[in-house]
């Protein structure tokens, strides 16, 4: 992997422009706000609502031709890891996110990752990149001998581990990619979430969400 970002849904210009930064970031989702609420001027920020979209573009493009780089990668206790992922869409389709928590063995949180996904896409669409995500930035940081995937989304469950055909109209470039990803994880299986199982990629994934709902820029 590199930092350019991954692919994406359409997504509007300044979105577009978000997701550059947090790919610069490794995708960090707390190093891309601060990063981009410090570079708005004033008392603005991402997500406040004083920050014209003027403002912000401009912040974001300083940034992106600044040497914002990557936050150093935490180390890890071993080789096993847990990976949990959460998708997010308002509207199913609407704007939607991706998030993706990356754990060591111990359950030590080694990494938040979130992105926008598109202004208009569906919940199984957001479940299949966040899956993809952690995947990549696991493997950009890691060499995983094991791995637990920890996702709710029976969809991407039958799709990637049962072998079924993905039904999800758009997501091959995703599922590919998981499926090579995966490849490189000798030993790796999944646990089905249920709603009431604390999933700490959801609030990543909402956070992603609201990026995709900004308008142009």
């Amino acid at each position: 992997m590199t930092d350019a970002s991954l692919p994406s849904e359409h997504l509007s210009p300044v979105a577009a422009l978000v997701d550059d930064v947090l790919a610069r970031v490794g995708y960090e989702m707390t190093a891309a706000i601060e990063a981009i609420d410090a570079s708005v001027p004033g008392y603005g920020g991402l997500f406040d609502p004083a920050t014209t979209r003027t403002e912000l573009r401009r912040a974001l493009e300083e940034l992106l031709a600044s040497e914002l780089t990557r936050p150093p990668t935490t180390e890890a206790a071993d080789d096993a890891f847990i990976l949990y992922v959460d998708g997010s869409s308002r509207g199913n389709p609407g704007p939607a996110g991706a998030g993706a928590v990356i754990m060591d063995e111990e359950e030590t949180q080694l990494a938040r990752l979130g992105r926008p996904v598109g202004s208009r896409a569906g919940n199984n669409t957001a479940e299949y990149v966040a899956l993809h995500l952690g995947l990549a930035e696991l493997l950009t940081r890691y060499d995983p001998k094991r791995l637990e995937v920890r996702i709710d989304s029976m969809t991407v469950i039958r799709d990637v581990w049962d072998g079924h055909d993905p039904t999800e109209p758009g997501v091959e470039r995703y599922s590919d990619a998981i499926e090579t990803a995966l490849s490189r994880v000798p030993e790796h299986r999944y646990t089905h979430l249920a709603d009431s199982d604390p999933n700490p990629a959801d609030a990543l994934a909402t956070v992603g969400a609201d990026i995709a709902a900004f308008g142009p820029g």
